[in-house]
C-alpha cells in the first residue's frame, strides 16, 4: 500500500506542468514511473531539480514521486524545480526566505513567441533583395 502524500503541488514552465508529491524517505525521485538519472540523463538538469532540496539542506529527507507533461527537458526539469520548492515551503513555512532568495518560488514566464504571417519565424524576415 503507498502512502499517503505529505504535499502534492503544481509547478509550471514553458509549456511543461509538473505535478509533484513529497513523502518522508531517503530521497528517492520517481518521475513518471522512471528514476531521475533516467529521465533527466544530463547532470545539468539533475541539478536544476534538485536545486530546492540543496537550498533547505533536505536532499536525503523526503522521498519524491512526480508526473511530468508537456514542454522539452530544460522547461519540465523548472516545472519540477518549482513544484519540489512549493512542496517544501508547505512543509516548511520558514524556509520562505532562503528559497525565495535563491528565486525558486518566482514563476518563470517566459514562453515561446508565436509566428508571424509573412515572415519564417517569430520575428526572421525572409531575405531583402533591392533589385
Amino acid at each position: 500500500m503507498a502512502t499517503v502524500p505529505l504535499t502534492q503541488t503544481t509547478g509550471r514552465r514553458k509549456r511543461a506542468v509538473a505535478r509533484a508529491q513529497l513523502r518522508p524517505g531517503t530521497g528517492q525521485f520517481l518521475i513518471n514511473g522512471k528514476a531521475l538519472d533516467v529521465y533527466f540523463p544530463t547532470a545539468a538538469s539533475r541539478m536544476v531539480v534538485t536545486e530546492a532540496l540543496t537550498v533547505t539542506e533536505t536532499t536525503e529527507s523526503y522521498d519524491i514521486s512526480a508526473s511530468i507533461h508537456g514542454g522539452g527537458i530544460s522547461g519540465q526539469a523548472g516545472a519540477l524545480r518549482m513544484a519540489i520548492a512549493r512542496s517544501l515551503l508547505e512543509l516548511d513555512p520558514e524556509s520562505r526566505g532562503t528559497l525565495k532568495s535563491a528565486g525558486l518560488l518566482t514563476r518563470d514566464s517566459r514562453k515561446k513567441e508565436s509566428k508571424k504571417y509573412g515572415l519564417k519565424k517569430a520575428r526572421k524576415a525572409p531575405q531583402f533583395t533591392k533589385r
